[in-house]
């Protein structure tokens, strides 16, 4: 692994705040909930009726006989990536010498799902062609790099709602080690449908107010019941520092290292104690050459479950150690955008590159009563400045089956 250093030079996103990354950013600092009642007949037949829908529909940017041969992964995926190119001046490089590292945590569910039923009403000559191209898990990873025909591999790690978290840290890793100079990395989530909505919720893993969807998400909040489900796409434009300085590109950050880790304590509930998640936080440190007083703000994976949250702030406090964990501003946009599964450690790495780029961290929402087992300083209700020393953020993501990623960026 050579010392190259790696940079953010653009960003792209679709969410349930905004069809862009300016939209979204400006709402995550206003403190507004993305989440609403949703209105297909179905909702009524189960225990959940909010979600976290796009704010914009793809139809609004991709042509409509594009939409046909695309799973709305994979429309999102693309959305964000287009954004995220032009944001970084769309770059001239070789083909061979631009990779993509894009996941889903679910993949093309909405069309396995819609496919099925069609051969089920209708027979097997009315399922599309195009289903395999996209229902694959791999399909917005392809549909991204064939539209920057990139040439020097395309990946997609799942590790369930860790995915665009590894997918982003394997990006640092594969510039690192010179297989590319610039990397299209992030992640992509639509599964907005009955069956997943009743799959988690018979988990009793999704709030239930439905009377109240945009209070609904409330992490470290003493009465949070579950998270809300999202969709959406964010995308980063990761590249070697020499190669952004050779075309003069802005950098936002540096993307200084990754830590990987597994709890290996249940295939959905994270270890209590946090150790698993610490480890992860450590090994992003020494990966990224910083200390643990180095980072002054985290933006944490937090999804509003009663377990979850509490064993996070705990493993930021084992990480960092009592002293730094103290100076720490955590907060989490989830409280605003939901849980886009998936595609949620790539708009959260998006909101934590723009807190070191302008110097101003988002704030959590509907924290009414405090838990009292969180021991770290969240930043509640109103955005807040971040201090002009500061030099390092910290994004975690953890998901089903024990995977953890932290993903650190610095100031450059």
């Amino acid at each position: 692994m050579s010392n190259t250093d790696v940079v953010v030079t653009g960003l792209g996103a679709t969410t349930p705040l905004g069809g862009d990354v300016a939209t979204t950013w400006s709402a995550l600092l206003e403190g507004r909930s993305g989440i609403s009642t949703l209105t297909e007949d179905w909702v009524a037949d189960l225990p959940v009726h909010f979600a976290g829908r796009a704010a914009e529909e793809p139809s609004e940017k991709l042509p409509r006989a594009r939409l046909r041969r695309l799973d709305r992964t994979q429309q999102f995926a693309l959305i964000a990536a287009k954004e995220a190119w032009g944001d970084a001046g769309t770059p001239d490089v070789d083909p061979v010498r631009l990779g993509v590292v894009l996941s889903s945590g679910i993949g093309g569910i909405l069309t396995i799902l819609e496919q099925y039923d069609i051969f089920r009403e209708k027979g097997w000559k009315r399922v599309s062609p195009f289903t395999v191209p996209m229902l694959m898990p791999n399909s917005p990873a392809a549909a991204v790099a064939l539209e920057f025909s990139a040439r020097a591999g395309a990946h997609s790690p799942v590790s369930a709602c860790a995915s665009s978290a590894e997918a982003i840290a394997n990006a640092i890793d594969m510039i690192r080690v010179g297989r590319a100079d610039i990397v299209i990395a992030g992640g992509t989530e639509a599964a907005l449908h009955p069956l997943n909505i009743a799959s988690f919720a018979s988990m009793r893993a999704l709030s239930t107010r439905n009377d109240d969807p945009q209070g609904a998400s409330r992490p470290w909040d003493v009465n949070r019941d579950g998270f809300v489900m999202s969709e959406g796409s964010g995308v980063v434009i990761l590249e070697s520092a020499e190669h952004a300085a050779r075309r003069g590109a802005r950098v936002y950050a540096v993307a200084a290292g990754a830590g990987y880790s597994d709890d290996a304590h249940d295939i959905v509930a994270p270890d209590p104690e946090g150790t698993g998640q610490a480890r992860a936080i450590l090994s992003a440190l020494t990966n990224a050459d910083l200390k643990p007083t180095d980072i002054a703000h985290v933006n944490a994976h937090a999804t509003s479950t009663p377990t979850g949250d509490v064993s996070e702030t705990a493993a930021i406090r084992i990480a960092l150690g009592d002293t730094a964990a103290d100076q720490v501003a955590v907060t989490s946009t989830k409280s605003m955008t939901g849980h886009l599964l998936g595609g949620a450690g790539a708009v959260e790495s998006i909101a934590t590159v723009l807190t070191l780029h302008e110097g101003r961290i988002p704030p959590t929402i509907n924290i009414e009563e405090l838990d009292p087992d969180v021991q770290v300083d969240i930043v509640r209700d109103k955005q807040r400045e971040l201090p002009a020393e500061a030099l390092a953020a910290l994004n975690e993501s953890f998901g089903f089956g024990g995977h953890n990623i932290a993903v650190v960026f610095r100031r450059p």
